[in-house]
Order: structure tokens, then sequence, then C-alpha cells
């Protein structure tokens, strides 16, 4: 498969072009393609970088801390953004902020956590904010992370207002994953947008410097035509997660 990154990461950037002239938002912002590199290889994430991909998002913060800390990855992908894009603990803060080039954590869903993590970055005498988003549950399962709709205003202003170590960049949600796109824009995705909408409105925020994160390598396309920003493709670019077999022994 690695043979293949360099084709597949060229397909992507050419949809996500062609999905930029589709959009009904007016926007022209670009977007950011975070490659999603949970349980992939090293060699992997190394060639997708020697063809270009800069961003890489990870879903746990072991898995994170091992593969920014590797010595190859560390050698070639100097210029590496790690985003973190999974369910974040707070007991698990201190070791994701000591990842090298860290470069957001996109899941911030309450003011504890923001609390944590704002606190961790300062002890870091960091010279720059730790960009963070808010995730909201926009489907409102209860499988899913992220602060309710209700909710978001009040966090966003937290993150803005007394985390100073914190630089608030957007909204973030992974959204109902069985919606076929056959039937009507995605509702998750128009929770989102009308999310920023209110949140600006509220807040006095500028709506054109507020990003949204939504879209994964199902739906991607989608998202970025009703004005994503940042769109998280795995399995377009890397294949199939490999999952480790459990021992029943």
């Amino acid at each position: 498969m690695v043979d293949k990154i360099g084709d597949a990461l060229n397909s992507v950037y050419a949809r996500i072009r062609e999905a930029k002239e589709k959009r009904t938002t007016g926007s022209a912002e670009d977007v950011r393609l975070v490659a999603a590199s949970k349980t992939k290889s090293k060699e992997m994430i190394i060639a997708a970088y020697e063809w270009g991909q800069r961003h890489f998002g990870e879903n746990y913060v072991q898995e994170l801390v091992e593969k920014s800390n590797d010595p190859e990855v560390l050698e070639k992908c100097s210029e590496i953004k790690w985003h973190f894009i999974g369910h974040l603990q707070r007991n698990k803060v201190n070791k994701l902020v000591a990842v090298p080039n860290l470069y957001m954590v996109e899941t911030v869903d309450s003011e504890r956590l923001a609390d944590v993590l704002n606190k961790a970055w300062e002890k870091l005498n960091s010279c720059q904010k730790l960009k963070v988003m808010v995730e909201v549950n926009t489907s409102g399962e209860d499988s899913k992370s992220g602060v309710d709709l209700e909710g978001a205003s009040s966090l966003v202003h937290h993150v803005i207002d007394k985390c100073q170590n914190l630089e608030f960049t957007g909204l973030m949600t992974i959204g109902i994953l069985d919606h076929y796109i056959s039937s009507g824009p995605i509702p998750d995705f128009l929770r989102l947008v009308k999310c920023r909408q209110d949140i600006c409105s509220h807040l006095g925020l500028d709506p054109n410097k507020i990003e949204l994160s939504m879209g994964m390598s199902g739906d991607f396309e989608h998202a970025i035509e009703l004005g994503s920003t940042n769109v998280r493709v795995g399995t377009t670019i890397f294949g199939a997660r490999n999952y480790p077999t459990k021992n029943t022994d």
C-alpha cells in the first residue's frame, strides 16, 4: 500500500479542489487535508509526507506519542503537523502536549478539559498558543463525544475568555455515520454550520475566521460543499485500518 499512497493523495487533492468549486456557501476559504493515520505504520506516514502531506491526525494519545517521537519520523518529517482528533481524557493531557510538532487539538468538549489543556500548555512556556477546536455532538448520540449544541457557545466563550494559552480556531463534529448523501444534505453538517452562525452572532466573532472540521473518507466532498475547511481522511489515503488481533488464549 505504501507505493500507492502518492496516487491516493493526488486523487484526494483533486476531489477537494472539485468540491470547493461546488460550495454552496460562497466561501473561497482553503481546505486543509488531515491524513488520519490511526493504526498506520510510520512507513506510510513518511511516504505521505514525502508526497507533500504535512497535516496528520491521530485518535489515541499513546499511539501519537510513539509515532511523533520515532527517530525516523523526527528525522524525515521535520515539518509534520500533528492533529489530535480522538476523545481526550484529562489524565492524558500532559503526554499529549509534550508531542513534538503538535499543531492542533480538535476535540475539546468541556470546560474542565480546556482548563487542563490551558495549564499544561502554559507549563511548557511556549511562545505560541495551542490551536484548539471545540467538538460538538451534532447527532445527539450518547456514543459520540462533544458538547451539545446548546452548550457550544458557552464552551467557546470559556476557551476564548479563560484559557489564555489556547487559540480557539473552530468547531469540529463527527456526526452520524449512516446517512446517505443521496437522501439530501447531512443534517449534522448543517447543524454545525448553523452552530457557527449562532456562536459568532452571540459572541461577536467573524464566521469567516472560524473553521469547520467535518467530513471523513465517505463524505468529505459533501462536507466541503457545505463549508468544511478541515477534512479528516484516512482509509481513502491509507487503505482500511489495521487493528491488532486480540489474543483469546
